[in-house]
Protein backbone atom coordinates (compact mmCIF):
# COMPACT_ATOMS: atom_id res chain seq x y z
CA UNK A 1 0.00 0.00 0.00
CA UNK A 2 1.16 3.11 -1.08
CA UNK A 3 0.07 6.43 0.69
CA UNK A 4 0.67 9.83 -1.22
CA UNK A 5 -0.10 13.38 0.85
CA UNK A 6 -1.39 16.28 -0.90
CA UNK A 7 -1.80 19.27 1.67
CA UNK A 8 -4.93 18.41 4.12
CA UNK A 9 -6.09 15.56 1.86
CA UNK A 10 -4.21 11.59 2.35
CA UNK A 11 -4.87 9.30 -1.04
CA UNK A 12 -4.00 5.62 -0.42
CA UNK A 13 -3.41 3.02 -3.17
CA UNK A 14 -3.41 -0.51 -3.14
CA UNK A 15 -2.36 -2.29 -6.12
CA UNK A 16 -4.47 -6.20 -6.10
CA UNK A 17 -3.37 -8.66 -8.92
CA UNK A 18 -7.17 -9.85 -9.07
CA UNK A 19 -10.50 -8.99 -7.76
CA UNK A 20 -13.50 -11.24 -7.29
CA UNK A 21 -16.50 -11.18 -9.59
CA UNK A 22 -19.45 -9.40 -8.21
CA UNK A 23 -22.33 -12.66 -7.48
CA UNK A 24 -24.88 -12.74 -10.18
CA UNK A 25 -28.63 -11.83 -9.74
CA UNK A 26 -30.87 -14.47 -9.06
CA UNK A 27 -34.56 -13.93 -10.16
CA UNK A 28 -36.77 -17.17 -9.12
CA UNK A 29 -40.04 -17.34 -11.48
CA UNK A 30 -43.49 -18.21 -9.85
CA UNK A 31 -46.01 -20.52 -10.99
CA UNK A 32 -47.89 -17.66 -12.79
CA UNK A 33 -44.96 -16.70 -14.90
CA UNK A 34 -43.78 -20.08 -15.82
CA UNK A 35 -47.30 -20.84 -17.78
CA UNK A 36 -46.74 -19.96 -21.22
CA UNK A 37 -47.90 -16.51 -22.27
CA UNK A 38 -50.81 -16.18 -23.99
CA UNK A 39 -51.18 -13.95 -27.71
CA UNK A 40 -54.69 -12.80 -26.60
CA UNK A 41 -52.73 -9.37 -25.11
CA UNK A 42 -52.05 -8.03 -29.02
CA UNK A 43 -55.44 -9.09 -30.55
CA UNK A 44 -57.42 -5.67 -30.26
CA UNK A 45 -53.81 -3.66 -31.14
CA UNK A 46 -52.86 -6.09 -34.28
CA UNK A 47 -56.71 -6.39 -35.50
CA UNK A 48 -57.51 -2.66 -35.15
CA UNK A 49 -58.07 -0.38 -38.51
CA UNK A 50 -56.17 2.81 -38.81
CA UNK A 51 -58.05 6.07 -38.09
CA UNK A 52 -59.30 8.24 -41.02
CA UNK A 53 -57.78 11.99 -40.33
CA UNK A 54 -60.80 13.91 -41.19
CA UNK A 55 -60.37 15.49 -44.83
CA UNK A 56 -59.72 18.92 -43.65
CA UNK A 57 -57.18 18.06 -41.22
CA UNK A 58 -53.60 17.19 -42.01
CA UNK A 59 -53.21 13.75 -42.72
CA UNK A 60 -56.61 13.96 -44.78
CA UNK A 61 -57.20 13.76 -48.22
CA UNK A 62 -58.14 17.31 -49.33
CA UNK A 63 -55.72 18.81 -46.44
CA UNK A 64 -52.29 17.10 -48.04
CA UNK A 65 -54.25 17.67 -52.06
CA UNK A 66 -53.94 21.55 -50.75
CA UNK A 67 -50.83 20.71 -49.56
CA UNK A 68 -49.51 19.42 -52.89
CA UNK A 69 -51.36 22.14 -54.74
CA UNK A 70 -49.27 24.79 -52.73
CA UNK A 71 -46.49 22.97 -53.69
CA UNK A 72 -47.03 23.59 -57.18
CA UNK A 73 -46.71 27.46 -56.70
CA UNK A 74 -43.20 28.54 -57.54
CA UNK A 75 -41.99 32.40 -56.68
CA UNK A 76 -40.91 33.47 -59.59
CA UNK A 77 -37.52 34.98 -58.80
CA UNK A 78 -36.13 32.01 -56.36
CA UNK A 79 -36.83 28.42 -57.72
CA UNK A 80 -38.54 27.02 -54.51
CA UNK A 81 -41.84 26.44 -54.16
CA UNK A 82 -43.65 29.11 -51.58
CA UNK A 83 -44.47 25.82 -49.66
CA UNK A 84 -40.98 24.95 -49.22
CA UNK A 85 -40.09 28.20 -48.73
CA UNK A 86 -41.85 28.86 -45.98
CA UNK A 87 -44.38 31.50 -46.84
CA UNK A 88 -47.65 29.67 -46.00
CA UNK A 89 -48.17 30.02 -42.36
CA UNK A 90 -51.33 27.70 -41.36
CA UNK A 91 -53.70 25.55 -44.34
CA UNK A 92 -57.64 25.49 -41.99
CA UNK A 93 -60.67 23.78 -43.96
CA UNK A 94 -63.90 23.81 -42.74
CA UNK A 95 -66.20 20.57 -42.48
CA UNK A 96 -67.81 21.94 -45.68
CA UNK A 97 -64.76 22.15 -47.77
CA UNK A 98 -64.38 26.44 -47.23
CA UNK A 99 -60.18 26.68 -47.39
CA UNK A 100 -58.31 29.41 -45.58
CA UNK A 101 -54.70 29.94 -46.48
CA UNK A 102 -52.43 32.32 -44.41
CA UNK A 103 -49.75 33.46 -45.77
CA UNK A 104 -46.53 35.79 -46.38
CA UNK A 105 -44.22 36.82 -48.85
CA UNK A 106 -40.65 37.04 -48.46
CA UNK A 107 -40.72 41.00 -48.19
CA UNK A 108 -43.73 43.74 -48.72
CA UNK A 109 -41.93 44.57 -51.87
CA UNK A 110 -42.07 42.10 -53.58
CA UNK A 111 -42.88 42.35 -57.22
CA UNK A 112 -46.00 39.74 -57.35
CA UNK A 113 -47.41 40.80 -53.72
CA UNK A 114 -49.91 42.05 -56.05
CA UNK A 115 -50.93 38.50 -58.02
CA UNK A 116 -49.48 35.74 -56.04
CA UNK A 117 -52.45 35.97 -53.66
CA UNK A 118 -54.78 35.79 -56.28
CA UNK A 119 -53.15 32.80 -58.07
CA UNK A 120 -52.79 30.71 -54.52
CA UNK A 121 -56.75 31.27 -54.23
CA UNK A 122 -56.84 30.13 -57.64
CA UNK A 123 -54.99 27.44 -57.56
CA UNK A 124 -56.79 26.37 -53.68
CA UNK A 125 -59.96 26.97 -54.81
CA UNK A 126 -60.01 24.42 -58.16
CA UNK A 127 -58.91 21.46 -55.63
CA UNK A 128 -61.47 18.85 -55.70
CA UNK A 129 -63.69 19.21 -52.92
CA UNK A 130 -62.46 22.97 -52.39
CA UNK A 131 -66.08 24.61 -52.23
CA UNK A 132 -64.37 28.27 -51.45
CA UNK A 133 -60.68 28.99 -50.65
CA UNK A 134 -59.28 32.63 -48.90
CA UNK A 135 -56.21 33.61 -48.90
CA UNK A 136 -55.44 35.94 -45.98
CA UNK A 137 -51.78 37.71 -46.63
CA UNK A 138 -50.09 38.23 -43.24
CA UNK A 139 -46.87 40.03 -42.44
CA UNK A 140 -46.60 39.20 -38.75
CA UNK A 141 -44.19 37.43 -37.63
CA UNK A 142 -41.81 38.15 -41.14
CA UNK A 143 -40.94 35.66 -43.54
CA UNK A 144 -37.19 34.93 -42.92
CA UNK A 145 -34.83 32.32 -44.35
CA UNK A 146 -34.76 30.27 -40.93
CA UNK A 147 -39.09 29.48 -42.26
CA UNK A 148 -37.45 27.47 -45.28
CA UNK A 149 -37.51 23.45 -45.45
CA UNK A 150 -34.45 21.76 -45.64
CA UNK A 151 -35.26 21.11 -49.16
CA UNK A 152 -35.51 24.23 -49.54
CA UNK A 153 -32.32 25.75 -48.07
CA UNK A 154 -30.54 22.63 -49.70
CA UNK A 155 -31.88 23.99 -53.58
CA UNK A 156 -30.79 27.20 -52.74
CA UNK A 157 -27.24 25.69 -51.46
CA UNK A 158 -27.71 26.81 -47.91
CA UNK A 159 -27.14 23.68 -46.30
Amino acid sequence: MTEVNSGERQIRVEEVEAVDAPPKARVEETAAEAAPRQRDYLDGFLNAKPSEAPKGEPGGDLYEAIIDTLKEIYDPEIPVNIYDLGLVYGVDVTEDGHAVVTMTLTTPHCPVAESMPGEVELRVGAVPGVGDAQVNLVWDPPWDPQKMSDEAKLELGML
